[in-house]
């Protein structure tokens, strides 16, 4: 009997590692991960340009190569790497935001579309646009 137990636990034991050398293996090529997905800029004045860079790793296999980065508006431009990042290696996504015409509560996202196993992934920034003060205020 303990030999049939020992051998129920051995072959247990092989399934666990076989499935996880599976699902290893499905993992492989270029995957991206952004240190944050947000930022929020807070409070900023109708007409103020900030700008804020959304750091990455490549975390995957193979090299990483992004292809396009969409905005939402026209007021949001994106600037990021045209190289391939190499696995373990670390890039950097530039978000420029332009407030002229804009009032109140703004979320712009940002979608990266890259050659990554998670190909479309999205970032985003906020921010509150105040009126501009006049002269003499």
């Amino acid at each position: 009997m303990r030999k049939f137990a020992w051998l129920v636990v051995f072959m247990l034991a092989s399934a666990v590692a076989v499935q996880a050398q599976d699902a290893a293996a499905e993992k492989k090529g270029p995957e991206i991960k952004f240190e944050e997905s947000t930022h929020d800029f807070g409070d900023i004045t109708q007409g103020d340009k900030v700008e804020y860079v959304f750091a990455f790793a490549n975390k995957g296999t193979e090299p990483l190569i992004l292809s396009r980065v969409l905005t939402t508006c026209g007021c949001t431009a994106p600037s990021w790497p045209k190289e391939p990042i190499a696995p373990g290696e670390k890039g950097e996504v530039k978000v420029s935001f332009n407030s002229t015409g804009k009032m109140g509560m703004q979320n712009k996202v940002i979608t990266i579309i890259s050659n990554a196993t998670n190909s479309s992934e999205r970032i985003s920034i906020t921010t509150n646009v105040l009126p501009k003060k006049e002269a003499g205020e």
